[in-house]
């Protein structure tokens, strides 16, 4: 007897738990591999998907099984409703995953992505923009701390107002862009 419900018991915890999550996740992202310098990482985003996406699929399935039979729906092991419903899905995922390519040796290309427009340049704006921010409070902090000669402070004050018409020359660029 014991022998017959521990495999019932862990096909019915993959179910659950794992097998319709990762499938689909498969079907999803069929360019992931679990190799090279980010495989862990990629390991860590695949059990995740899997786990949380089995959980939010069997809970849906469970409130349509529920809502939909007429004298409510009992999970049984002699009745195996949520399990049938949750093995089509992995079975669905299954063979939408093996037409996508997740299961070959070598993975299928990675969707191309369009560029939303501003992508390009946009780490060295950043970098360009916390440049001039840190000069306009050192210079700002120089024109508080040295007060007292007036050819410094002119000198300070037309520095600190060129970096400010730089910045917000950067700014508009940028804006310009996303709008066009």
């Amino acid at each position: 007897m014991v022998g017959v419900i521990l495999p019932e018991a862990i096909a019915g915890l993959l179910l659950v738990f794992f097998l319709p999550g990762y499938t689909l996740t498969k079907a999803t992202f069929p360019e992931w591999r679990v190799r090279g310098r980010v495989a862990f990482l990629r390991l860590l985003e695949f059990v995740t998907l899997a786990l949380v996406l089995s959980v939010v699929l069997t809970v849906l399935v469970g409130y349509v099984l529920l809502t939909a039979a007429p004298g409510g729906f009992q999970a049984f092991w002699t009745d195996p409703v949520l399990e049938a419903v949750l093995a089509g899905i992995t079975v669905l995922g299954f063979v939408a995953g093996w037409m996508r390519g997740a299961y070959r040796r070598e993975a299928p290309p990675a969707p191309a992505r369009e560029s939303a427009g501003g992508d390009e340049g946009a780490w060295e704006l950043s970098r360009e923009l916390d440049s001039l921010g840190r000069d306009e409070r050192r210079v700002a902090h120089e024109l508080r701390t040295r007060a007292g000669d007036p050819a410094q402070e002119a000198r300070l004050r037309e520095e600190l107002d060129r970096i400010r018409v730089r910045r917000e020359q950067l700014r508009e660029h940028r804006e310009a862009e996303y709008a066009a």
